[in-house]
């Protein structure tokens, strides 16, 4: 049940109402966003709302339990702020999404119609449409550790314990040249070996991308060039200059955590757990 601000009760019995519906995103960097289906802009809670920006909203169903309530948002990369770059760097994944329905004549007249993140981004020419989960998205997600062979703890974390700072792990560089939106190559890696970064992580501190966080696709050295891929492309394709610092990667197996960062004891999966080969070859000697 929703609970209606005062005056608003009577404005929707009146017969001739002026609502519109409002949308504001928190991106994973921090960024706040509001759109509006309305032809002003609008402004509440510190945020404004962009008029215009070309969003339509399919219909709201809530069902009673633990169902996920999903719905999709539609809408055309007109916005100055909503830009092709920014979804293909990843940056509305799992954004937060409040939902309002608004009488736009008086804002504080408004009621928040559904909380969630936002799912799947589809995009299609200058358009996309993306899906709204319902917070109880979050109750399906596995939840506490499982028996397996790998480790489940991240790198340089609480409960792995390998120092991230050290020279060993951490190294420092500059673009040297971008080769596409997903590569470049850089100086100042020269003390680390081919894929040493591979699942790695890179952080720009320089340049239009200073701030942003990506994975690291693939570390690579060839004719003594180092090259970086990354699995998600940059905001905008680094510039030669650009000054980076990055971590080395692991790929959770216990081989690695014992010889690339002499961690084995720290190390969170259970390597010498019996698999189905010894389950198989089991004979009953009784």
């Amino acid at each position: 049940m929703k609970t209606l601000p005062a005056g608003m009760t009577e404005h929707l019995a009146s017969g001739a109402t002026t609502l519109c519906w409002c949308w504001r995103l928190v991106r994973r960097d921090g960024s706040v966003l509001g759109f509006t289906d309305h032809d002003r802009a609008l402004s509440f809670d510190g945020t404004m709302f962009e008029a215009q920006a070309g969003f339509t909203a399919s219909e709201i169903k809530e069902s009673i339990g633990l169902n996920v309530d999903n719905l999709d948002v539609q809408g055309a990369v007109t916005s100055e702020r909503l830009s092709e770059a920014d979804l293909a760097a990843g940056l509305y994944d799992d954004a937060q999404v409040e939902i309002y329905r608004m009488n736009w004549q008086a804002p504080e007249q408004r009621v928040l119609m559904r909380s969630g993140s936002l799912g799947e981004v589809r995009r299609s020419g200058g358009g996309f449409t993306a899906e709204v989960r319902g917070l109880a998205h979050y109750l399906q997600q596995p939840k506490g550790r499982l028996f397996q062979y790998h480790c489940d703890a991240d790198l340089g974390d609480g409960r792995c314990g390998v120092p991230l700072e050290s020279e060993e792990v951490k190294g420092e560089g500059i673009v040297s040249e971008t080769l596409s939106a997903h590569q470049f190559t850089a100086t100042g890696l020269d003390s680390f070996i081919n894929g040493w970064f591979d699942r790695g992580r890179l952080v720009f501190e320089t340049g239009v991308n200073a701030g942003r966080a990506f994975e690291i696709k693939r570390h690579q050295i060839v004719s003594g060039i180092a090259t970086l891929s990354t699995w998600h492309a940059t905001i905008v394709s680094s510039m030669a200059g650009d000054a980076f610092s990055v971590w080395a990667g692991c790929d959770k197996s216990f081989s690695t955590c014992r010889d690339k960062f002499a961690n084995a004891t720290a190390f969170r999966g259970f390597p010498h757990m019996p698999g189905n080969a010894f389950v198989s070859t089991f004979q009953n000697k009784a």
